[in-house]
């Protein structure tokens, strides 16, 4: 599945915008997302070193889901080119709780290091994030997981703003679950074995 950007948005205006390709597949107890990512120079932007930073400034990929607990927040889990996260939980922008240490070193993570050539960067990110960190759940295959995947990089030269789903606002705005979509109608494959 391709990212696209949204060009009502100044930001990605007479720009040249990353490609990112993204698969997404549920097992009973991971939602595991595998980004591939090609960009120009200019979009990318690599600093943090350890979890908890301001992943969304540098160039970061990021997975949005409802939560399953019928609590109405949605979890947003948000990676750098690195592989360090931020991820946190709440119904809205202002309101949100991030995850504890421990739930940091429960998301694995496997990252394909960045390589330039010429003029563009390519680097790869897969993640399983556990069903226990999606609202508590033992089994994500029973559930329908709605959400978003995102791209950007808030203090890249070039900042940047694409999605799965299109997202209908005025400025860019990942926190919008209204947008948010059926990921069960995207996945790849089945789920017989996980392989990070």
């Amino acid at each position: 599945m391709q990212l696209q950007p949204n060009h009502h948005w100044i930001s990605n205006q007479n720009i040249v915008l990353p490609t990112v390709h993204a698969d997404v597949e549920i097992y009973p107890e991971f939602l595991t997302v595998h980004f591939f990512v090609q960009e120009p120079l200019s979009c990318f932007f690599a600093q943090m070193n350890q979890d908890g930073g301001h992943a969304w400034e540098e160039s970061c990929v990021e997975v949005f889901v409802e939560s399953l607990d019928g609590s109405g927040d949605y979890c947003n889990f948000e990676f750098t080119s690195k592989g360090f996260c931020y991820a946190a939980r709440g119904q809205d922008r202002s309101h949100r709780k991030e995850i504890s240490a421990e739930e940091y070193a429960a998301i694995q993570r496997k990252v394909t290091p960045p390589h330039i050539d010429k003029s563009l960067i390519s680097w790869a990110l897969k993640v399983l994030i556990p069903a226990k960190l999606v609202g508590g759940e033992n089994d994500l295959t029973k559930k329908t997981l709605r959400g978003n995947l995102y791209k950007c990089a808030d203090k890249s030269e070039t900042p940047h703003y694409l999605s799965l789903f299109p997202i209908h606002t005025e400025k860019p705005d990942f926190h919008r679950p209204e947008f948010f979509r059926d990921f069960n109608n995207v996945i790849k494959g089945s789920p017989l074995k996980i392989d990070l």
